[in-house]
């Protein structure tokens, strides 16, 4: 079945791309707000900010470099403040000091109650943590709470749509870097939509078999975990290489231990091998086939 496509209104609220945006889409009855941390204060007169919702601090670890995310609920209280008083409190508070923007979700009809929150939290957590792209920072998984089947798939409606309008703000936060196979083994990969290519070669290095896996997606390549890479440098390594091989998680037999993105198939094979590499030529198909071949191919 072909996908369909769909409408977004994005209303940029200081009629710049920087500032606040507010994003509705057709047919429903959510309401979404991307807020820079440094606009908060313009936002307390709208009342829709004054209802119960989910929301996501984004930022940067000083320490790593890492995308960091928090993932909060927000309810009404009896003074009528509700998701936009909780993001001032955070704004107070030293300990989340980390987060530059907010992205929130709420309803166009004030229709979210504490089960509906608690749910989407704690879902927008799970899909998050298993996404792997940001770093999560919820000390304590949020509890689901008790639903009907009624309302959970009302609420997983949402969420679908929940994840296209977080993906058109600028967060590929429930995107996952490439389909997960049901086994680390590099040869024993799903196959679906996105092309899957191989690096085997004798590393003179360390005498390792290197044995690697990756995908060409939208956003670049991706190299598998569960890959087994080069842990010795070339002393060619370009610097940029050296440092993201230094920052990636292997282990100490040289398997990587999450998926890696990275812009180019150089890139990718250098990532792999330690030094300079003609990714072009050193990526194949299972059947042989080099990427060279497939992007030189005539379209049929």
């Amino acid at each position: 079945m072909a996908v369909r496509g769909k409408s977004i209104n994005l209303f940029l609220m200081d009629g710049t791309a920087v500032g606040r945006i507010k994003c509705t889409l057709a047919n429903w009855t959510g309401v979404a707000y991307k807020i820079p941390r440094t606009e908060l204060d313009k936002c307390k007169e709208r009342d829709d900010l004054k209802q119960s919702g989910v929301y996501f601090l984004f930022g940067t670890s000083d320490q790593t470099g890492e995308n960091v995310v928090y993932i909060g609920q927000a309810g009404i209280r009896k003074n009528g403040e509700g998701i936009l008083y909780r993001l001032i409190e955070h704004k107070r508070n030293p300990d989340k000091d980390y987060w530059t923007e907010a992205i929130v979700f709420t309803t166009s009809n004030n229709s979210f109650g504490p089960t509906e929150i608690s749910y989407l939290e704690n879902r927008f957590v799970g899909m998050a943590t298993e996404a792997g792209r940001y770093l999560v920072k919820n000390s304590n998984d949020p509890t689901m709470g008790n639903i009907t089947e009624e309302k959970e798939s009302e609420l997983e409606e949402f969420i679908d749509y929940a994840k296209i309008v977080m993906g058109t703000l600028g967060h590929k936060l429930f995107e996952a870097l490439a389909e997960k196979s049901s086994t680390p083994k590099v040869k024993e990969i799903i196959d679906d939509d996105e092309l899957t290519l191989f690096m085997k070669r004798n590393s003179r290095k360390s005498g390792k078999l290197i044995e690697a896996s990756c995908k060409q997606t939208r956003e670049g390549f991706v190299i598998l975990k569960g890959s087994l890479i080069e842990t010795i440098d070339s002393e060619s390594i370009p610097p940029g290489i050296k440092e993201r091989r230094l920052k990636a998680k292997i282990d100490e037999h040289g398997i990587l231990q999450e998926n890696v993105l990275v812009n180019s198939p150089s890139y990718a094979a250098a990532f792999v091998i330690g030094g300079h590499a003609n990714g072009l030529v050193e990526w194949k198909t299972e059947d042989g086939t080099t990427l060279k071949e497939i992007e030189n191919k005539e379209p049929s």
